[in-house]
């Protein structure tokens, strides 16, 4: 999927959805479903409408957490 490449287009909602479960591996079709809508990328889907993040996606987000963490220590 390349969640990093598309980062910028999702919608605040979805971003925090991401950010709010670092752990998952299988995306909800809710989730994929405004993923495509913001970025009009067709994600590959099973047919459940659910996808499967890489390695790479789930590092990204792991990281995209944690700063998001540590942003929010900082803040008053």
């Amino acid at each position: 999927m390349d969640i990093e490449k598309l980062w910028d287009r999702l919608e605040p909602e979805t971003r925090q959805w991401l950010v709010d479960n670092p752990g998952c591996r299988i995306l909800p079709r809710t989730v994929v479903a405004a993923i495509t809508k913001a970025t009009g990328v067709q994600v590959e889907q099973d047919r459940h409408g659910e996808s499967s993040l890489s390695p790479s996606d789930c590092d990204f987000l792991r990281t995209a957490s944690q700063l998001q963490d540590a942003n929010s220590r900082k803040s008053p």
